[in-house]
């Protein structure tokens, strides 16, 4: 039977090419930098930071998109609403989606990481470096271990973000303005893809699914607010945006403390949670019957050969998992594996273990609807009745997607240039209220 290969319809959107040859934005010659470390961001950016009031030195956010193979800089206006202000293409990222679990198994970081000024190492052999901070409290709550795991050039990946030594440039500038601005760490969002109805509905039955559901609440909270969440972890999961009392505490292992949720934002995230449900629903329709195959890096590598024309032998760019995966009927999916398994000539379970986990779950969408949980806007913590402290100023709403618990990286030591130091427990303003000055 033919495959068809609807994804590329189904996510014209946002279906993006691999790593570029050129780059979209930097026309820099490194051979004319003289210090990579102190090297200014382009004019070009510099003109649209101007035009979109973004002060130079501005608090900046970093958020990654696996599967879509982007890399995007968040910047803050002059009014703290945060947008984007320039999007790279990944260059290289090893393994699947999905969070890494341990050492050695080519994961790339799913998740919420705080950087620090201790996180940017300019004397990297990758010819800039930025430690993700894998891993965080949530990871080492779940016993998820790895180490040396960053953003960085030479388009060369074994669990990282690899990006080319021009992109990781000006990457590197942003955050080095923004932490000469007096930002004291910027947020590190890596997530599978970007989070709306269509994408939840075609990886339903992936295995990474209800992690992935607790990390969309992070990225509904900031779709709503456009302000970088403020994150903890209590009972080894992540929480967002939690009001507590002068008494209550985040411990990643231990029971959540009694919390709630600013009533400002309570609002904007039900209106926004009642536009999401009604997308994923007609989402559920249209990929009833339909599994999402994730394509191995390998076959990423693959739709990108032509790209290594030329180059060093290290340049290993790995393409997008848009690119290489596909949108099959279940029966597809089977008569793709059995054709594996035979040319393998490995058991059945073994060929589809290493496609990934799938679940076939029958019923009507509405059945499925409810198999998935969806939460309501709030439930992850009800707004407290009382003297709990109300969000200052209102908060925008924005029709895209969900919501779940989430938690505070804790920055890594970064092993190729020097320890970060570890993030005070004392009480600090929480993120949205200090950003929310005008």
């Amino acid at each position: 039977m033919r495959l068809k290969h609807i994804a590329f319809a189904l996510l014209v959107a946002t279906a993006l090419t691999g790593c570029n040859d050129t780059l979209d934005s930097a026309s820099i010659d490194l051979k004319s930098v003289k210090n990579k470390v102190e090297q200014p961001l382009p004019s070009s950016i510099l003109a649209e930071m101007q035009k979109k009031n973004m002060p130079r030195n501005s608090p900046i956010m970093i958020r990654i998109l696996k599967e879509e193979g982007k890399l995007e800089v968040w910047k803050a206006r002059a009014d703290n609403r945060f947008e984007v202000i320039k999007s790279y293409d990944i260059c290289a990222w090893s393994g699947k989606l999905g969070p890494k679990i341990k050492e050695g198994d080519r994961q790339a970081p799913e998740g919420f990481y705080n950087l620090t000024p201790a996180h940017l190492n300019p004397n990297s052999k990758y010819y800039l470096a930025i430690n993700t901070g894998f891993p965080n409290r949530y990871d080492a709550a779940n016993g998820r271990t790895g180490s040396n795991l960053m953003i960085h050039g030479a388009c060369s990946s074994s669990g990282c973000y690899s990006m080319t030594d021009e992109q990781v440039l000006e990457i590197y500038a942003f955050a080095r303005d923004a932490f000469k601005g007096g930002q004291t760490s910027v947020q590190l969002q890596a997530l599978p893809f970007r989070m709306t109805a269509d994408n939840m509905a075609r990886h339903r039955d992936s295995q990474n699914y209800d992690f992935w559901k607790m990390l969309k609440t992070g990225f509904d909270h900031f779709e709503v607010t456009k302000r970088p969440p403020e994150v903890n972890v209590c009972e080894k999961k992540y929480v967002f945006n939690q009001q507590v009392d002068s008494n209550g505490t985040f411990a990643p292992a231990s029971a959540c403390p009694p919390m709630s949720t600013p009533p400002a934002l309570v609002s904007a995230l039900t209106s926004y949670e009642k536009t999401y449900k009604v997308a994923y629903e007609k989402a559920l329709e249209k990929f009833d019957g339909k599994v999402w195959y994730e394509p191995t890096e390998a076959e990423r590598k693959a739709v990108v050969a032509d790209k290594r024309k030329g180059r060093d032998i290290a340049y290993a760019p790995t393409g997008t998992s848009l690119e290489a995966g596909k949108l099959l009927s279940q029966s597809e999916f089977r008569d793709m594996m059995e054709k594996r398994m035979a040319s393998q000539n490995k058991p059945a379970n073994t060929v589809l273990a290493s496609a990934g986990p799938v679940t076939f779950r029958p019923g009507t969408a509405a059945d499925r609807m409810k198999q998935d949980r969806l939460p309501a806007a709030a439930t992850a913590a009800p707004v407290a009745q009382g003297n709990v402290a109300q969000s200052t100023g209102t908060v925008p709403t924005v029709a895209t997607a969900q919501g779940t618990t989430t938690t505070v990286p804790i920055p890594a030591q970064n092993p190729l240039a020097y320890a970060a130091p570890p993030i005070s427990e004392e009480k600090k303003k929480p993120f949205w209220k200090f950003w929310s000055q005008e």
